[in-house]
């Protein structure tokens, strides 16, 4: 057991220890954002890897989460009786009855999880109680995505319209700019991600973690024995929205916007992408695909600033083309090689 648990004890205290100490603040606030998008890779990880639902509108759930912080954190802003700063350049005079509410940190905070999981929990029961898996479920979720750009864009006076959120200075009587809050927001992202991948792989290791692979591998098997492969689907599809949710809603502050260009359908491609990367039947391959890609994005740009979505194409042609079962399956074959 100890042995088993060596790998993640050491990534949890180069995380939590050694980066804030070695990482100058505007690198320990990239770091930050891989992340966040780890916590939506490892969802993504979940759903998918093990599950077998690709995915493709993860960008949704992240932004209802981005959007429901970004919320409170302009309310905040305003001030009692005022209105966020785009609102008043948008001419709208008086807080619309759905902002109301997000003054409310705590609300604010749980919509940024819950909201998204009703959503999972309504689509999932309509549409895997039609059996609507496969490439018909991915489609229907990217079209999800696309939606709720539209829907975004077009409603300017409530969210933003093309532009989105920005310009947060304080969280919780805290200085957005200060670095040692961001420091802290660091070691919370840190923290929620590694409590989420233990309680995720603690599902996965779990009677129900295993119906879930059952279900994934032969569907009609399982609904044979008794279960209802409907339910088991949907559970775990919420699950991985409430992990967008929440990693949304942390993104906001470590970053510092939140937009329709950052929940759309490339978005959610990409993150997609950096969970084959990585592996998408491990968990850990998961996270770490997200943060490979993430610095890979980061490193490419600064670097090559007018070929890097090029570079970090073949990254993804590479790696996939060397080990379709991404760094993690590199990894283990190395491992075999030396015991052998």
């Amino acid at each position: 057991m100890i042995k088993r648990n060596l790998p993640f004890a050491t990534v949890a205290v180069i995380a939590l220890v050694a980066a804030p100490l070695l990482l100058e603040p505007f690198r320990l606030g990239l770091l930050a954002k891989y992340l966040c998008y780890a916590i939506v890779a490892l969802g993504i990880g979940l759903v998918w890897g093990k599950g077998g639902m690709l995915t493709l509108g993860q960008g949704v759930f992240f932004g209802l989460g981005g959007y429901s912080m970004a919320m409170y954190l302009k309310l905040n802003e305003a001030g009692a009786g005022g209105l966020p700063d785009f609102m008043v350049w948008s001419g709208v005079e008086d807080l619309p009855a759905l902002w109301v509410p997000f003054a409310n940190p705590v609300f604010a905070v749980s919509m940024a999880v819950l909201g998204p999981v009703l959503l999972a929990v309504v689509l999932g029961t309509l549409v895997f109680r039609q059996r609507v898996r496969g490439a018909y479920f991915a489609i229907l979720t990217q079209a999800l995505a696309a939606a709720m750009v539209i829907l975004l864009v077009g409603q300017q006076g409530l969210t933003g319209g093309t532009n989105g959120m920005t310009n947060f200075f304080e969280l919780f009587g805290q200085d957005l700019a200060d670095d040692s809050t961001q420091r802290g927001l660091y070691l919370v992202v840190a923290s929620v991600l590694g409590i989420l991948y233990l309680a995720t792989r603690q599902l996965v290791n779990s009677r129900y973690g295993r119906l879930l692979v059952a279900v994934r591998d032969g569907e009609d098997r399982v609904r044979f024995l008794g279960y209802d492969p409907a339910l088991v689907k949907t559970v775990t599809f919420a699950a991985s929205a409430g992990m967008a949710g929440l990693a949304g809603a942390l993104f906001v502050p470590v970053v510092g916007i939140i937009s329709p260009a950052l929940l759309g359908v490339v978005p959610s491609l990409e993150l997609v992408v950096a969970v084959a990367v990585g592996g998408r039947h491990a968990l850990a391959g998961a996270v770490l695909g997200a943060v490979v890609m993430g610095y890979a994005k980061t490193a490419f740009s600064e670097q090559f600033a007018d070929g890097w979505l090029y570079l970090q194409g073949a990254l993804f042609i590479l790696v996939m083309t060397l080990a379709p079962k991404g760094i993690v399956g590199i990894v283990g074959r190395l491992r075999r090689a030396r015991t052998a």
